[in-house]
């Protein structure tokens, strides 16, 4: 299969040198093509950093990030920002909705910052929000709508532009136990049928087994791997569990 992304070696430091604290601790791991991918660990593991080097909020100490072959830890400028915009779709766990702004409104504006005209912009928001079975909440504004229609007006408006890979920070945190539900289905649904190749940072471990595979982070290393195969959800999510009891003290703040 084909790399989306490629981690190699990657380290972060933060502080100086008095007080250096190591948040990333040369970790590795390659993402495939149409791949769902969760991460998990306990609060303070590195996970979330893992994700902001990836999505370039943040930078690595060292190490490098591949995507489709080219290395974004030196991209600068107008083609960091090309990056973000073009090759990147991002759902957060607060929903990151725009209040002013009606779910059509919100969900078109990466097209229309990218200049897509209105004709188009219009055919691609409806087909989108069909797919996510949201067509009745486009005229309403957030605070019209429930978390579960918010998170899916953000995860259409993560996937309008095809971006070649999707970013989720803790996507079902804000949700009650339906709607988190509702959304890993519609996560499935954009994974299997429209081919979005999905990287989540969870602490939850029923959330992380809608994924193919998990990565298990402790103390800012890689500490396992769980592929899904042909495993059953439940069958996933056990051995899931079992692989979080190895984690010890950190049980509990993992699920």
């Amino acid at each position: 299969m084909e790399s989306v992304l490629k981690i190699e070696h990657i380290e972060k430091y933060y502080g100086n040198k008095g007080n250096l604290t190591k948040a990333i601790d040369d970790i590795s791991f390659d993402v495939e093509k149409q791949e769902f991918v969760a991460i998990m660990g306990a609060s303070g593991s590195g996970k979330t950093t893992l994700l902001n080097c990836i999505s370039t909020i943040d930078r690595v100490t060292s190490g490098h990030i591949y995507m489709n072959g080219e290395d974004i830890t030196k991209l600068k400028g107008n083609a960091l920002n090309r990056f973000r915009r073009e090759e990147l779709g991002f759902i957060f766990q607060d929903f990151n909705l725009l209040d002013t702004l009606t779910a059509y409104e919100n969900i078109a504006l990466a097209l229309t910052i990218q200049g897509e005209k209105s004709k188009n912009i219009e055919k691609k928001v409806l087909a989108i929000a069909k797919k996510l079975n949201i067509v009745d909440v486009l005229k309403k504004y957030p605070y019209q709508m429930s978390g579960g229609q918010k998170q899916r007006v953000a995860s259409a408006r993560a996937m309008i532009t095809n971006p070649m890979l999707v970013l989720a920070d803790e996507p079902t945190g804000a949700l009650d136990s339906k709607s988190a539900r509702m959304l890993l289905e519609n996560f499935e649904y954009l994974n299997k049928e429209l081919k979005a190749t999905i990287l989540m940072v969870t602490h939850d471990a029923f959330t992380a087994s809608y994924a193919s595979r998990v990565i298990f982070i402790k103390d800012g290393k890689l500490f396992h791997e769980l592929r899904r195969g042909d495993d059953t959800r439940k069958e996933f999510f056990d051995k899931i569990i079992d692989v979080v009891t190895l984690l010890g003290g950190d049980l509990n703040d993992v699920i």
